[in-house]
């Protein structure tokens, strides 16, 4: 049965929109990449579904990477036994062919564009866009402010965090369950996790579970687990093992949550909003190793964080009203037909690569 899995490769934050797409792929070890390039509403998400859904039916693994602007549309999507992926290659992750042809291509959906119609409603395609990016504009402000009061909250926590009874937690867990040297350095595919997006925030910890039936739960209000992640994840890159490394959004040189699939376990990180929701193997409780003082300011910056942070979403949900007004300017003018045919040919490309 084919094993699915869900990430994303862009997330919304205080500095704006985060972005991993660079490392989608290792170009230096991918046979075929599709990068597609065509405007609002050509049929991108249409065009990577059906490539996911024939290679699954295929039995082939897929990885579906969302967008953190629409959670129900895609970015990419990672065939990893084959080597190959298709990704949407525009603005604000416009990708660019390193190896033109050998490795990665472009695939134009603007071909299926009725030019003469697009051009006739010019000023409504410019209108939405404004709109669109004017929303964005006012939630990352909101979100840029929540994440300032969050820093702070942060900080007066880590100063009563007892770093040395963590260390020797994760020292044990090391020494169990990180061992057998596998004779080569382990490969790191960093994704985030999830995203804040109009929806709210939403976490794909479904993939967890898919990949690592061993879990660790760090119970984390604070954002103290990340150098413990590293060290886990240094120790088990050491050993050999590949990981999928997740990135905090609104620190994306920050560790989040680490899963290593070849062993079967993970480790995830868990606080309000981003909550693992299911008994794990162990629970190691860090928030219990602080003493915060102030405890009516802590929860008074808290709660001005979430308010903020609830702005930011409202302006999301904005963001996504006019860019689907936008989409449906441009729908009526769209071959669907000749998108469909085009993703058929190269998803049958991609079946003969299967061998």
């Amino acid at each position: 049965m084919a094993q699915t899995t869900n990430f994303f490769v862009g997330a919304n934050s205080g500095d704006g929109f985060q972005n991993l797409f660079g490392e989608l792929v290792d170009l230096e070890d991918t046979y075929d990449l599709m990068v597609l390039k065509g405007g609002p509403g050509v049929g991108k998400n249409t065009f990577m579904r059906m490539i996911g859904q024939t290679m699954e039916q295929a039995g082939a693994s897929v990885e579906y990477l969302w967008c953190s602007g629409d959670p129900d549309s895609l970015d990419g999507v990672v065939l990893p036994e084959l080597r190959c992926a298709v990704v949407d290659g525009t603005s604000p992750h416009v990708l660019e062919p390193k190896y033109p042809a050998a490795v990665d291509r472009y695939v134009d959906l603007g071909r299926f564009y009725d030019l003469t119609a697009a051009k006739a409603a010019a000023e409504e395609v410019k209108a939405h866009t404004h709109d669109y990016q004017a929303a964005y504009v006012r939630a990352y402000r909101s979100l840029k402010a929540a994440r300032q009061v969050e820093l702070d909250t942060l900080t007066a926590v880590a100063e009563t965090f007892d770093a040395g009874r963590a260390e020797r937690r994760i020292e044990g867990i090391i020494a169990r369950e990180l061992r057998g040297r596998r004779g080569r350095r382990g490969k790191t595919t960093r994704r985030f996790l999830g995203s804040i997006t109009h929806k709210g925030y939403l976490w794909r910890f479904d993939s967890v579970d898919a990949l690592c039936p061993k879990v660790y739960e760090f119970a984390d209000s604070w954002e103290l687990a990340a150098p413990y992640l590293s060290r886990l994840h240094d120790a088990a890159t050491e050993q050999g093992w590949d990981t999928i490394l997740c990135m905090s959004p609104e620190a994306p040189d920050q560790a989040e949550h680490l899963l290593i699939p070849g062993l079967g376990l993970a480790f995830v990180t868990s606080r309000p909003g981003m909550d693992y929701g299911k008994k794990p193997y162990r629970r190691i409780r860090l928030d219990a190793m602080t003493e915060p003082a102030g405890k009516a300011r802590l929860r008074f910056q808290t709660r001005m964080t979430a308010l903020l942070r609830e702005e930011g979403v409202v302006a999301l949900k904005e963001a996504k009203a006019s860019h689907d007004a936008l989409e449906a300017v441009y729908n009526p003018y769209v071959d669907f037909d000749g998108v469909r045919a085009l993703a058929a040919l190269e998803a049958g490309r991609l079946l003969s690569y299967l061998g």
